[in-house]
């Protein structure tokens, strides 16, 4: 499970058995957003085995996609087959109100870059089938455990752009042509690494606020309110989590 904004908290329910810096393991880079711990804890939720990646180094940082998407690679090393990516995501769909949650559908990627770009890794192949990018049965599951933690989930098709500045308005209504529910700054890049690796992905939002021109006369998007407001939903997040993990581990043995 990688943690985004808003979803941090989820480590004080993890009995944890061993736990790193980033800065202390190779390959490793070290974000400097605000919310993302930069650890790895690896242990278990209420009995389900689970490697934990506590914040992300996000490519308007810097870093390359090849580096920031290098803890997937090792939590394939691992043996992990089941991957559960979670963020905090501008709304764009009207339906979406400020505090839902968001399971990934599918994606538009606007980063200008992918993370397979470069050599071909020996056994892997460059050209990444992304039909099916996020697991339709975990995508299920995901809603009904919303569900059941009370809370409100919606099914959609995340945009990724590079950041760090947020969008215009105009921007927003091109990617609500183009078929976009939320937008955000991560993601992607660790959704198709993960499919080239053959990992199962589930994609998860918060609604941190209303994307550019969508959030009334006066709207300004700052990010200290979208960190404030993942912070407000952070025990939903916890719910919600609760009943999902479990879900998403019963027939593979990892999570």
């Amino acid at each position: 499970m990688v943690l985004g904004s808003g979803f941090g908290e989820a480590t004080s329910a993890l009995t944890v058995e061993r736990e790193f810096a980033y800065r202390d393991l190779p390959g490793f880079s070290v974000g400097t957003v605000n919310g993302h711990a930069g650890r790895l804890l690896i242990g278990a939720w209420k009995g389900v085995p689970l490697a934990v990646l506590s914040g992300r180094a996000h490519y308007y940082e810097g870093f390359e996609m090849a580096e920031s998407t290098f803890p997937i690679r090792v939590l394939s090393a691992l043996g992990i087959d089941t991957l559960l990516l979670t963020n905090a995501a501008g709304g764009i769909n009207p339906r979406f109100k400020v505090g839902d949650f968001m399971v990934l559908t599918d994606h538009i990627n606007l980063m200008g870059a992918n993370p397979l770009r470069g050599p071909e890794p020996d056994g892997l192949n460059r050209f990444v089938d992304l039909t099916q990018a996020y697991d339709v049965s975990l995508r299920d599951r995901a809603l009904a455990a919303a569900k059941r933690a009370k809370v409100k989930a919606h099914a959609g098709v995340y945009v990724a752009v590079s950041g760090p500045s947020f969008e215009t308005p105009a921007e927003i209504r091109a990617f609500s042509t183009l078929g976009a529910d939320a937008v955000g700054m991560s993601t992607v890049p660790e959704t198709i690494v993960a499919r080239q690796l053959g990992m199962r992905v589930a994609g998860l939002s918060c609604i941190t606020n209303a994307a550019a021109g969508l959030g009334g006369k006066g709207q300004v998007v700052s990010h200290l309110d979208v960190m404030e407001l993942a912070r407000q939903r952070s025990s939903h997040a916890m719910r919600f989590l609760g009943e999902l993990i479990p879900e998403l581990s019963s027939d593979s043995g990892e999570a």
